[in-house]
């Protein structure tokens, strides 16, 4: 079996945000900063959040200019990210890069620490059709060239945050690693020029993926808890995915002439929720292992040394696309309030435990559940959790979840819950006809949490429905779906 089925790499469609850790003698800790929330915390208030948790780097999926204002003076060191939907003008224009880094580096560049710009994310995904393999390269070359024209060559280099998939090998031994046949010679053509530019090889390694895409996936070797017997590859013993996984991709490098190219993690981590093996043990687990793993400096089996790396991800996210599964919103090692999930320990200034976000304000302590004397054989109900489920997040629900437990009536507060919250607690939000109403009594049981929705800072970032006039159209299509459905009851359309 080829590697690529073996490990079963991450494909992370749409993913957004990336965070990433390194500790002690490693080259400090980094994390993915995504904005794909409906409700955001204010930017100055993640940088605290980073900050106060001894984050020393932060990646980011776009180049926001309030994110990076709030970034000024932090000492954090910054990539900031470029789109997959601007690769295409970016590559036909060499005027329009030069405004991209006029307008996102140079500008902001004096007081943030801009260390490197992430062209595009994850372009070559099977999934995207090869929608980007002919604008990706002249993107980064021109984002290059722009850099050079500003002077800033030298301080800010180029990368393309890649999916492990990219790579593979003839058998499960990392040795016969190489590209991927349809991509290959792109592939060199992108590390030769990343070589000559001193810029790194970025790549996102998933071992989550691996377990979630093949069940008879060994568990414990998708963890660094010492794999035994691990695999014997020509004397390197691999007891470990992740240490596997690199290693391919610096066999990869090494097989097409370019084994000293410096590598960086651009997202690694393990999410708490949406999946029978997605919870915060298995978080603590992977991410406190990660951790330890590179904070000893023994680096991998081909790269003894520091291993660069960005966790993933800060903050959950309840916008994001959940085609890849119901996980992908819940990579943060914080919730979306800030609020740490699990004990971790990132052997910096947080050894006392993760410091939560510091002045979140919450909307108020009120909850959309089921009317009580509502039924269960009303006919509204399943096209109300419908519509609800379709317009919030309720991807707690379901097997193995932290919400499998509920019963059906709890199964249905909590989708009436997570829309009235989503749309800050607004009276029409609670009013699924004769099905719901506002309690001022916490419906959560055991791990299941019904939430209470932050006060959210509105930005130009797109992040779902925030802001008057969002929340006014919103609700006006909700008013319209309420009335057509008593329509069709009352006459049995």
């Amino acid at each position: 079996m080829g590697f690529m089925g073996f490990w079963g790499l991450s494909y992370g469609v749409v993913v957004a945000v990336l965070v990433f850790m390194v500790v002690g003698s490693v080259n400090g800790i980094g994390a993915n900063w995504g904005t794909q929330d409906t409700h955001l915390l204010p930017p100055a208030t993640v940088v605290k959040l980073l900050r106060d948790n001894g984050f020393q780097k932060v990646k980011l999926f776009d180049a926001d200019s309030t994110t990076l204002n709030a970034l000024s003076n932090s000492g954090l060191e910054v990539m900031v990210g470029i789109p997959n939907d601007m690769l295409y003008t970016l590559a036909n224009s060499v005027g329009a890069a030069q405004k991209w880094v006029e307008k996102n580096v140079s500008a902001h560049v004096s007081s943030v620490n801009i260390r490197y710009v992430a062209v595009g994310n994850e372009p070559f995904l099977s999934a995207y059709n090869g929608t980007f393999l002919t604008t990706t390269f002249p993107a980064l070359q021109n984002i290059q060239s722009a850099l050079v024209k500003a002077g800033l060559g030298n301080q800010v280099k180029v990368t393309v945050p890649l999916n492990a998939d990219v790579y593979q090998s003839s058998t499960i031994l990392p040795s016969t690693g190489d590209f991927r046949p349809d991509i290959h010679d792109l592939m060199v053509e992108i590390v030769k020029f990343l070589s000559d530019n001193g810029a790194p090889f970025t790549v996102n390694i998933y071992p989550f993926i691996s377990l979630y895409n093949d069940p008879s996936f060994p568990v414990d070797f998708a963890f660094f808890d010492g794999y035994s017997p691990g695999i014997n590859d020509n004397g390197r013993i691999y007891d470990n995915v992740f240490d596997a996984n690199y290693d391919t991709l610096v066999w990869a490098l090494q097989t097409n002439g370019y084994g000293n190219l410096s590598i960086i993690v651009g997202e690694i981590g393990w999410p708490t929720d949406g999946d029978q093996n997605a919870n915060p043990v298995y978080a603590q687990r992977f991410n406190q292992g990660f951790m330890s793993h590179i904070s000893s400096g023994k680096g991998t089996p081909m790269r003894p040394g520091q291993v660069d790396a960005y966790l993933f991800s800060l903050i959950d996210e309840d916008a994001k696309s959940i085609q890849p599964g119901n996980f992908e919103r819940h990579w943060g090692i914080f919730g979306y309030d800030g609020q740490p999930k699990y004990n971790l320990s990132l052997g910096t200034t947080n050894s006392g435990g993760m410091v939560a976000a510091s002045n979140v304000a919450y909307l108020a302590q009120k909850w959309c559940v089921m009317l009580p004397s509502a039924s269960l054989d009303d006919p509204q109900v399943a096209l109300s959790v419908s519509y609800a489920c379709a317009n919030a997040d309720c991807t707690s629900l379901g097997y193995g979840t932290s919400c499998a437990n509920l019963d059906a009536r709890g199964n249905i507060s909590y989708a009436f819950n997570s829309y009235y919250q989503q749309n800050n607690q607004l009276d029409t939000a609670c009013m699924f006809p004769n099905l719901s109403v506002v309690t001022t009594s916490d419906p959560s049981t055991g791990n299941c949490k019904f939430k209470i929705m932050i006060q959210s800072f509105s930005s130009g970032v797109s992040s779902g429905v925030t802001g008057r006039i969002g929340l006014l159209y919103k609700h006006f299509s909700m008013l319209i779906f309420m009335s057509l459905l008593i329509v069709s009851v009352t006459f049995g359309a």
